[in-house]
C-alpha cells in the first residue's frame, strides 16, 4: 500500500491530479506489468518540484541517506519494503553489512542508525562496516539523540568483504561512490552488492537516467491520454566543458539557448506567465554541488570567479567535465512561508514514505538542496490513508500524495532501465 503524507495543498495541478486519480486501477496494473520485467533498484529518493501547472522529478539518488527524516510511523512500511527486497535477493540472508559515506557528519550518521534499525526489524543482523583509511578499529560514536553508531574496519578476503568476525550474505552500499571505485570492493563474486557499482556517480550519469526517464513518462503520458511534458523536464547535455578555463561555453550556450526556446514554446502552449529557466548541474553529480540557474543564455558569459570555481567540480573535489541542462521546474510549495519540494523516499517497488526539503533563503526556482536546508517530516494524513475518489482535486491530501508517489516510481522505473542499460555484465546480443 502507497503511504500517504500530508502534504501542502497549494497549486493548481488540479486536473493531471484527477486524471491520476481516476487512472488508478491502470496505473498500479501498469506498474505491476511493468516489475514483471524490470528489477527495481533496491532503494531511491527522488526531489520532486510541483509547479502547479506541471509535476516531475529533478534528481534521483541512488544511494539515499536521508532515512533519519522519516517519521516512525513510516517505519513498518520500510521494514516490509526491506523483507520484500531481501526475500528476492537472498531469501537465507542472516547478515547484513552496510558499508556508509566517509564522513562524520551526525546527520548522516542519523541515518545509518535509521538503516540500521530498518534492516534489523526485518529480521536481519546489521553491521556498518568503513572503507574508510581512518577507521583501524572498531569506533562508536555517540549521536545527539541518546543513539550509538559503531563503525568498524572491513576485511577483504579473496572474494568475500566482512568484518573481523561477521561474515554477510548481502552488502548494502550508502556511498554513492563519488570519487570512484575502491579496489576493496571489485570483483565480490560471492555476495549481493547492492546497489551495483556502475550506480554509483563515478559510472553513472543524470543525462542516461534522464533519457529513460522520458522514455518512461511518454509511455506512461500515452496510458494516461497526457502530454509527457507535464510530468517530465526536458534537457539537453554538454561535455568538455571546462568552467575554470572558459572551454566548451559554446556547446553550453547554444544548448541553454536551444532549451530555453523549448520551454518558452511549451509555455505559451499553455498560457503560463512565469519565465522559464535551466538548471545547469555536473552530469556526474551529487550534495546539491556543482549547480546553476539560468534565465537568459547571456548569462554565462558574466559568470564571476566564485561562481565558476563552484561549477568547475563536485563532491570529494572530483572535475566537472560533463554537463546536463535540465529544464527548470518551479516549487510551488511552502511549509512556513519558505520554500519546499517533497522528496519521496522507495524501496524495492514501495513508496515508504517521504518529507519536505525546506530552504527559507533560497527562491522558487532555485537548488533546496543546499546548506541551510532543513527538513520537515511528513506525518500521514490522519483521517485517512488512500485516495479518496470523488473528492475534488486539490481538496484531499492523500490525494495529492498518491500523485507524488507515482511520480516518485516513474522515476524508480526509469533508473531500473538506466542501470539496465549500463549493466556491464548484461549479456549483449546482435
Amino acid at each position: 500500500m502507497v503511504p500517504h503524507l500530508i502534504t501542502a495543498l497549494t497549486g493548481s495541478i488540479n486536473e493531471l491530479e484527477q486524471r491520476v486519480l481516476d487512472s488508478m486501477p491502470a496505473i498500479e496494473r501498469w506498474f505491476r506489468l511493468e516489475w514483471m520485467e524490470h528489477t527495481p533498484p533496491f532503494y531511491c529518493s527522488v526531489d520532486i518540484r510541483n509547479a502547479g501547472f506541471k509535476l516531475a522529478p529533478v534528481d534521483t539518488n541512488l544511494y539515499p541517506g536521508g532515512w533519519n527524516n522519516l517519521t516512525p510511523e513510516m517505519l513498518p512500511l520500510a521494514v516490509q519494503s526491506a523483507m520484500a527486497a531481501i526475500e528476492k535477493i537472498c531469501p537465507e540472508a542472516k547478515n547484513l553489512l552496510v558499508i556508509p559515506e566517509h564522513t562524520r557528519n551526525t546527520a548522516y550518521l542519523s541515518n545509518l542508525a535509521q538503516l540500521k534499525r530498518i534492516f534489523h526489524m526485518a529480521g536481519l543482523n546489521v553491521r556498518i562496516g568503513s572503507i574508510s583509511p581512518d577507521i583501524k578499529a572498531p569506533t562508536r560514536i555517540e549521536l545527539p539523540g541518546g543513539e550509538v553508531v559503531v563503525l568498524e574496519p572491513v576485511v577483504r578476503s579473496k572474494r568475500r568483504l566482512g568484518l573481523k568476525d561477521f561474515d554477510p550474505c548481502t552488502i548494502l552500499l550508502n556511498n554513492d561512490l563519488s570519487s570512484g571505485i575502491p579496489g576493496i570492493l571489485e570483483d565480490i563474486h560471492e555476495q549481493y552488492l547492492l546497489p551495483p557499482l556502475h550506480a554509483g556517480w563515478s559510472v553513472r550519469r543524470k543525462s542516461n537516467h534522464f533519457h529513460s526517464y522520458e522514455e518512461v513518462s511518454k509511455r506512461f503520458g500515452k496510458l494516461l491520454g497526457i502530454d509527457a511534458w507535464l510530468i517530465n523536464p526536458l534537457f539537453n547535455k554538454c561535455a568538455e566543458v571546462n568552467f575554470t578555463q572558459g572551454t566548451g561555453m559554446e556547446c553550453l550556450t547554444t544548448n541553454v539557448d536551444a532549451l530555453l526556446a523549448k520551454i518558452r514554446k511549451k509555455y505559451k502552449e499553455y498560457g503560463i506567465n512565469e519565465k522559464p529557466f535551466v538548471v545547469v548541474k555536473a552530469d556526474n553529480g551529487t550534495y546539491g554541488m556543482g549547480i546553476m540557474t539560468v534565465h537568459d543564455a547571456k548569462e554565462l558569459d558574466e559568470l564571476s570567479r566564485k561562481t565558476r570555481d563552484r561549477m568547475s567540480e563536485v563532491k570529494g573535489g572530483q572535475p566537472v567535465s560533463d554537463v546536463i541542462i535540465q529544464e527548470g521546474v518551479l516549487t510551488n510549495e511552502r511549509v512556513n512561508d519558505a520554500v519546499a519540494e517533497p522528496v519521496v523516499y522507495t524501496m524495492d517497488r514501495y513508496v515508504v514514505g517521504g518529507f519536505y526539503r525546506v530552504h527559507a533563503e533560497r527562491g522558487i526556482d532555485e537548488n533546496l538542496n543546499a546548506p541551510g536546508a532543513s527538513f520537515v517530516p511528513l506525518a500521514f494524513a490522519e483521517s485517512t490513508r488512500l485516495p479518496q475518489p470523488g473528492v475534488k482535486p486539490g481538496a484531499s491530501a492523500p490525494n495529492r500524495f498518491y500523485m507524488y508517489g507515482v511520480i516518485g516510481r516513474l522515476a524508480m522505473l526509469a533508473a531500473s532501465y538506466e542501470l539496465e542499460a549500463t549493466d556491464p555484465n548484461a549479456e549483449v546480443y546482435d
